[in-house]
Parts: C-alpha cells; structure tokens; sequence
C-alpha cells in the first residue's frame, strides 16, 4: 500500500503570506476548518469540524517541526488514537511559492481501515488545497 500521499501547487504569493496562512489559526479556520493551532513545537492542536449528518470530527496531534517554511505537525482523527503526519514545505519561486504537502504512516491504521483512510485523505487533502487556493485569491488579494 502508498503510505504516503503527496500534493504540490504553486501559488502566485509570497512565501510569507503562504506560511500565514497554514500556520495561524484564524486563517486555518477560514480556509479549512476552525482550528486552535500555533506553530510552536510542542503545541497541542485540535481542528474542530463543525456539526454534520455525521457528527463532528476532531483532529488533534502535536506540532514537531515549525521553522520557516517547514511545518510538520501528527495528526489523529477522533479518538482513533492512530498517529500519522502531516508535512508542509514552502520554497520561495520566481513567480511566488511552491507549497508541498505531505501525508504519511497512513499504513499505521490496521488493515482495510488503512486503505479507506488512505482514500478519505487523498480527496479531503484535495479539497484543502482548492481551499487553500481560493482563500489566497479573494481573502488575501495577492494573485
């Protein structure tokens, strides 16, 4: 099985206004869902989704790495208490920033639970990434 899903964009911002925006948490919970978040090393996380047919889903894990334009942080979905993690990385282009996400260990959930989350993560880390882009588009202004 992929044990790593990996996702790459360029975007028409300064790096730094890219970093913003994955990094504070009034901007995360703008783009993707309400987030209480700080890129510290050591910092407790949890982003909240809000209310659906389905219930609410909580994501929480522990910021490890948060240096200019490296972001890694665990992530475990509910209380399912399955560890994976979540990779950022920004490079400052000619024409903005190249941003790379990667999602990894998804082969620590158990059996067929890991290709099914493999699957939920691929396309819900698609949808952050169009967020992401629009978000930068209209709230930001800057391309």
């Amino acid at each position: 099985m992929n044990d790593v899903i990996k996702k790459e964009t360029m975007l028409n911002h300064n790096i730094d206004v890219v970093w913003n925006a994955i990094t504070k948490a009034e901007e995360i919970s703008t783009w993707f869902i309400p987030a209480d978040f700080k890129a510290e090393p050591g910092y407790q996380y949890t982003f909240t989704s809000p209310p659906n047919e389905k219930g609410c889903t909580i994501i929480s894990g522990e910021v490890k790495k948060a240096n200019p334009y490296v972001l890694i942080y665990t992530w475990i979905v509910g209380d399912t208490k399955v560890e994976t993690t979540v990779k950022w990385e920004l490079e400052a282009t000619q024409n903005g920033t190249k941003l790379t996400l990667e999602h990894s260990n998804i082969s620590n959930y158990p059996g067929e639970t890991a290709i099914a989350m493999f699957e939920s993560f691929n396309g819900g880390w698609d949808n952050c990434m169009s967020g992401l882009t629009t978000y930068l588009k209209q709230e930001v202004n800057a391309g």
